[in-house]
């Protein structure tokens, strides 16, 4: 070691495997067919096999597989592939195989096993089985549509222009007056059936429309709470399938089904973001049943089937719902049950037009309970219930009381002076109501609408103990429900400093309020899709959630929203047409071209490019046709920057230099997925027009006296810099005008909605990441610090909480993807997408002592943690087996020690393999 080295900051390396097993040999953990897993499942398309593999031996990885398909689990158990056998096949693929066999049949359940080898271990050992199964053709499907009322009977408000509509206007009164009440009532409805024998398989597709609630022998049958997804119903409906193999017998068996109206038939006299209507509520249903000798036997909705109203006697999305326990009909749904005068024949109704597509995203379902934190008791029998954490959901109560005793809770998320739950910013009237059946204690919470709220207002009630002579119904018990989408959650992030630590979560609570269905700009006050946060946000919600077929419904949303003319408007699926630039702003639209490629970047899947090219593509060039001079000058900008203003359009940056840099950015991606899928023309073409479109943007808003964009804010400066819009030799002094900007202002922002991640991004991605602690670790406005301070438990939609506006909106919540990406350093290898090969670049700033991260690719779990004191900086990696990472050392070294080896350092770089467990990188410099 010569003296020049011992001058320079020493690192000291160590290896330690921490074993998973006693076998040398690779494990199979987890296996997936197009991205899904377990026993039932509805592939769309040619299956492609993943599988996440374990090992005990460091730097293993796989060198070949062996993939059977069978027919049946006996000849799977056995090892007879019937269907398929891919032979031992040469290879270090482990994701998206892709099946090379003869055309499957859909409808069918399929049974597989893979078999690896590795490059440092033995053959695997006695493979698991899993089970993968098509969706059914069109054809297949041929169960109709049925319901109490046909649309044309309905008399339902037609179009998408009924933004907040008010019974002040005749117009609006006149449509609500003209609707058959049947119309918007809910509908249970039963097909009580006689099997002849056993069934030894038994799968049901169904789509009840707006949602539904799913029952066979009077038990529930799965566990989602809003189904199907919502969406364009004029262009797609989904169905879900479930194996009810187990809850069928021979002789008496009945369906049951109860139907709400969702996003279907969103109408109402509460509150009202806006109407649309699609129809009544319908139910599409198919059972298909097989027996033992292989005979089969299909069951659908058809005239054979009966309704009656059920005992919601109100629902609605935006308005809430009210329950009459005393019409409930005990068994309904279950055999035995005796039909009264109240049940009726059902209707054949006209099928909604959009195509039937297997639901195969995660569903929305009851994901946490919440007791209540604290009683304020406002006057006898009124109270308020804090329930500590604000959230997309609804209130589950336990209660006594008589017969008609009628309890109604209204939710809100913030209080007014005297202490009331206040719907002010949340929109109203949204209330519960449930009347009491009078048989002991009785619990209820809705079935078919949600809200976002923290406190519950509970009316003529007593609460846990009943009060001296009273009357009133007795509430024993009240939860908060927490509903959000079911995707496993595929990221955690901890580290020293708190406002960061408790901002991770402010912003996790606040992305799962709304993220249902869609990615929702609020829970309460819209629930709307708006897009714009869908890329803006994507890098951190991919960190955090598995996304793999969630992200391919949002696309569909896309295409099923853009027009003829090939605008993608902002919100997706499009219930209601907001006009001029709330329907048309490119800082929203463009996410029909970037989201895609969030997917091949984190997944390193091609599909969903290749699927939403033709919309990538169409969508760039209405762009075009609104372009004048290569300049675009509408839209939204950056939609809530910060200061003194109201919040709303930008303020601070010039709209054109918005829409203009976004422009391009489209064009950009657009010309990288021709290149991507061997479009050679129109890669040729678009390389074209983008690079005309940045002169012009350069020519228009660069002044090079000044070396600013625009009118130098740190928007326009940020976003040129993020988006390669300025010349090589003016990037550093740009940069150093965005500092300047971002000092003056005290090291705070003035960025919005739109500007705050190119401004995160740029200080990260040119080493500024101390400017980026500074401008984030205080607890003033702007920053997350003072939401902290203030106490809020979601992310609110202004930095200022007291400046009114939604109190549970992820819109600002860009730093969740500065937490992973610069602070633990875990980034993706773009000539190896799907985290194959990726990167670890921690970033060590200043009074930060420790980041600990943990990240679910396609692979298996990627972990970094990393602790720093005076002396030392210990650095722990886990990578996956079968990938490899290089390490980016946050300081400047050139010789190392690992596992007792001196190793040379070049440009700070490490390239490490897979081990056992995971593999620890000490790193002690003195």
């Amino acid at each position: 070691m010569n003296s020049r080295t011992r001058d320079l900051k020493w690192l000291f390396l160590s290896v330690l495997l921490i074993t998973g097993s006693a076998a040398s040999a690779l494990t199979v953990q987890k296996m997936t067919c197009n991205m899904q897993s377990g026993q039932l499942m509805m592939t769309v398309g040619t299956p492609r096999f993943g599988w996440v593999l374990m090992s005990d031996v460091l730097g293993d990885a796989q060198k070949a597989y062996q993939i059977k398909i069978s027919s049946t689990t006996e000849k799977a158990k056995k090892g007879e592939a019937d269907v398929w056998d891919s032979g031992k096949t040469s290879s270090d693929q482990s994701q998206l195989v892709q099946y090379t066999g003869k055309p499957l049949t859909p409808g069918q359940s399929y049974f597989w096993t893979v078999s690896i080898w590795g490059t440092k271990s033995k053959q695997t050992g006695q493979p698991e089985i899993a089970c993968f199964r098509l969706a059914p053709s069109r054809d297949q499907l041929v169960a109709g549509w049925i319901g109490a009322i046909t649309k044309a009977e309905s008399h339902l408000p037609d179009g998408r222009n009924w933004h907040v509509p008010s019974f002040k206007e005749k117009k609006v009164q006149d449509a609500w007056n003209a609707i058959d009440t049947l119309a918007l009532k809910s509908i249970q409805l039963r097909k009580a059936m006689t099997l002849k024998k056993q069934p030894v398989s038994a799968i049901v597709y169904i789509s009840g429309l707006g949602q539904y609630e799913l029952s066979l022998n009077g038990q529930k049958v799965g566990e989602c709470a809003f189904d199907p997804l919502w969406s364009d119903y004029d262009k797609t409906v989904y169905y879900s399938a479930y194996d009810v193999t187990g809850k069928l017998a021979k002789g008496q068996n009945v369906l049951g089904v109860l139907l709400g109206n969702g996003f279907y038939n969103a109408v109402g006299n509460r509150y009202n973001k806006l109407w649309v209507s699609f129809g009544p509520p319908t139910l599409f249903l198919q059972l298909e049943l097989t027996y033992a000798d292989g005979s089969r036997e299909t069951i659908c909705s058809d005239q054979s089937w009966h309704y009656s109203l059920s005992p919601i006697t109100f629902n609605s999305l935006y308005g809430g719902e009210s329950y009459d326990a005393r019409l409930e009909q005990k068994g309904w749904d279950n055999t035995g049950f005796i039909e009264n005068k109240s049940w009726k024949p059902v209707v054949v109704q006209e099928a909604p037009r959009g195509e039937l597509r297997p639901e195969v995203a995660p569903g929305v379902k009851v994901m946490n309970h919440f007791p209540v934190k604290s009683v304020n008791k406002l006057a006898p029998g009124s109270y308020v219930l804090n329930m500590g954490q604000n959230l997309s959901g609804y209130p589950q109560i336990k209660v006594k009381g008589k017969k008609g005793d009628v309890i109604r809770l209204t939710v809100s998320e913030l209080l007014d002076k005297d202490g009331r739950v206040s719907q002010k910013q949340s929109g109203g009237p949204y209330y519960l109501e449930y009347t009491l059946k009078g048989e002991g204690e009785e619990t209820w919470s809705p079935e078919f609408t949600y809200y976002g709220y923290q406190y519950i207002q509970l009316d003529s009630v007593d609460l846990y103990t009943a009060e001296l002579d009273s009357k009133r119904p007795l509430v024993l018990d009240v939860q908060s429900l927490f509903v959000h989408n079911s995707a496993r959650e595929t990221g955690t992030f901890t580290c020293s400093n708190s406002i960061y630590d408790s901002a991770h979560v402010l912003i996790q609570n606040a992305v799962k309020s709304n993220f249902q269905g869609v990615f929702t700009d609020c829970p309460h006050r819209e629930k709307l899709g708006w897009l714009e946060q869908d890329y803006l946000n994507g890098p951190g919600l991919l960190y955090n959630y598995d996304l793999t077929n969630f992200l391919p419904k949002l696309v569909q949303d896309m295409q099923d929203a853009q027009h003829p003319n090939g605008l993608v408007p902002s919100i997706a699926p499009e219930y209601v047409v907001f006009g001029d630039d709330f329907s048309d702003s490119p800082e929203w639209g463009v996410a029909s071209v970037i989201v895609p490629w969030l997917y091949y970047e984190y997944y390193g899947d091609t599909t969903l490019i290749r699927k939403a090219y033709p919309m990538m593509k169409r969508y760039v060039d209405y762009l075009s046709s609104k372009a004048t001079n290569n300049i675009l000058s509408y839209g939204l900008g950056d939609w809530y920057d910060y200061g003194l203003h109201p919040a709303g359009y930008s303020k601070n940056s010039p709209i054109s230099i918005s829409a203009t840099a976004h422009y391009y950015y489209g064009i950009k991606y657009l010309a990288r997925a021709a290149r991507l899928l061997g479009y050679a023309a129109d890669s040729l073409t678009y390389d074209s027009l983008a690079t005309t479109v940045r002169k012009s943007y350069i020519k228009r808003f660069f002044d090079p006296e000044t070396k600013q964009y625009g009118n130098g804010s740190q928007y326009c400066n940020a976003v040129s810099l993020y988006m390669g819009l300025v010349e090589a030799d003016y990037k550093k002094p740009v940069l150093l005008n965005l500092i300047k900007d971002v000092r003056e202002h005290g090291y705070r922002l003035t960025t919005g909605d739109i500007g705050n991640r190119y401004l995160f991004q740029t200080l990260a991605d040119n080493g500024m990441n101390e400017v980026m602690h500074m401008m984030n670790n205080h607890h003033d406005a702007p920053g997350y610090g003072y939401q902290l301070q203030y106490g809020v438990t979601t992310l609110t939609e202004q930095w200022d909480p007291k400046r009114g506006s939604s109190w549970n909106h992820f819109m600002m919540g860009q730093i969740d993807e500065w937490f992973y990406k610069s602070l633990a350093g875990i980034q993706a290898d773009m000539d190896y997408p799907g985290f194959k090969h990726f990167f670890v670049k921690p970033a060590s700033v200043e009074d930060l002592a420790s980041v600990d991260a943990s990240f679910d690719c396609l692979y298996g779990t990627i972990r970094v943690s990393w602790k720093r004191t005076d002396k030392s900086f210990d650095l722990t990696v886990n990578v996956p087996v079968n990938t490899t990472a290089t390490v980016v050392l946050p300081i400047d070294v050139t010789e190392a020690r690992l596992n007792g080896k001196h190793v040379d350092v070049v440009n700070k770089s490490l390239d490490i393999h897979s081990g056992i467990s995971h593999i620890q990188l000490d790193i002690l410099y003195f």
